[in-house]
């Protein structure tokens, strides 16, 4: 268990309220770490957080925010830091996708948003964080991406363009970083049993579609995602940096 202990961990994790943000926060604090649980809406960052130190007393706090606001970005990292007394392991996985239709028909308003959501922010936030990582000498962090950004999509086109600059970020800042011990990875899920991605699965035609050609016949659940967040935030992950999990079933092999 020493290799996937987070005990004494600090963790900023956005998007936390729900589906593999929520998993991702409540399986760190399972595993010992301290959690920040972060969303818009205050009153799910509440929720969260009651039902997470309900199990494991004195280990979450709640910071609403609005990833697309610089400022409240700020903010985050400054009571973070006010709170816990530094960041260890930072996820962004808070991402938006406003259009599901052809490149050709989304809206400007509509692609700006979504690239501001799902990479400038990412940037930003990573940025923030990283001074006090390179002073310490260690650092994990991890973005949610998805496998949308590896490969060509007729209906989510500029989601996917954000999720494969996503993991160009990471890999910009393992070379950059890996000096000062700071690793960052990707993980790209496939379809995943969330409000999020419900447009994919609760359709049955869609759904039947996409397993019948995943090997395992199946769609994810946000814990399968965690592990791997765990295995990247942990001692277990210590020589992984600058990679792309893939958690998807097999779908993209197949």
């Amino acid at each position: 268990m020493q290799l996937f202990n987070l005990s004494g961990k600090r963790a900023l994790i956005t998007g936390s309220t729900k589906g593999i943000g929520e998993s991702i926060a409540k399986r760190f604090a399972e595993h010992g770490a301290k959690v920040v649980v972060s969303s818009r809406k205050e009153d799910m960052c509440i929720k969260i957080r009651d039902e997470i130190n309900n199990k494991f007393p004195d280990s979450a706090i709640s910071i609403p925010c609005n990833i697309n606001e610089k400022k409240q970005l700020e903010s985050l990292v400054n009571e973070t830091n006010s709170n816990f007394g530094g960041i260890d392991i930072l996820v962004c996985n808070a991402a938006l996708n406003p259009f599901f239709g052809s490149s050709m028909d989304i809206p400007d308003d509509a692609f700006d948003k979504i690239l501001s959501a799902n990479i400038k922010s990412n940037h930003w936030l990573c940025n923030m964080v990283l001074p006090q990582m390179i002073q310490r000498k260690e650092g994990s962090i991890i973005v949610i991406s998805s496998i949308g950004g590896m490969k060509g999509s007729e209906m989510l086109g500029a989601y996917s363009i954000s999720k494969a600059a996503d993991m160009q970020l990471v890999r910009n800042i393992a070379v950059e970083q890996g000096p000062n011990n700071i690793r960052a990875n990707c993980i790209s899920p496939g379809i995943i049993k969330t409000r999020f991605a419900k447009a994919l699965w609760d359709n049955p035609e869609i759904l039947k579609s996409t397993t019948s050609k995943a090997p395992l016949r199946r769609i994810g659940e946000p814990d399968e995602v965690a592990g791997a967040a765990i295995f990247l935030a942990s001692d277990a992950g210590s020589f992984t940096t600058g990679q792309n999990i893939v958690i998807d079933g097999g779908v993209t092999i197949a």
